[in-house]
C-alpha cells in the first residue's frame, strides 16, 4: 500500500520544522563551545587588563583569525620586570566615555 504523496505545503511545513530543530541544535552547540572557552578565560589573569582592552584584544584576535593573532602576539617583546601588571604602557585614557577607536 503506497503512502499518499505529501503536498508541497506539507513538505514545506516538515522542512521548516526540521530547519527550526537544526537552528536550535546549532545554537545549543555554539553556547556549549563558548562556555568551554569562557572556562579558559576564568583561569587567566584578565584583571591585569581593562574591560575595554580585554574586549578589544579578543575582538581583534577573532577578526584576524586565531593563527594570525597568535603569530603577531608572539612577535611582541616580553614585558620588562619593571612594568607593573595593569599599568598602562601608553598615555591614552581607557575611560569608558572616551571615543571608541576602530579596530578595522
Amino acid at each position: 500500500m503506497d503512502m499518499p504523496k505529501k503536498t508541497d505545503r506539507e513538505r514545506l511545513a516538515d522542512l521548516e520544522a526540521r530547519q527550526r530543530m537544526m537552528d536550535e541544535e546549532v545554537e545549543k552547540t555554539r553556547r556549549a563551545l563558548r562556555g568551554k572557552y569562557a572556562e579558559i578565560v576564568a583561569d587567566l589573569p584578565v584583571e591585569d587588563l581593562t574591560e575595554r582592552e580585554s574586549c578589544d584584544l579578543l575582538t581583534a584576535a577573532i577578526r584576524c583569525g586565531g593563527a594570525a593573532a597568535v603569530t603577531a602576539l608572539r612577535a611582541l617583546p616580553e614585558v620588562s620586570a619593571s612594568s607593573q601588571p595593569g599599568t598602562p604602557t601608553n598615555s591614552k585614557s581607557s575611560r569608558r566615555d572616551a571615543p571608541a577607536t576602530s579596530m578595522a
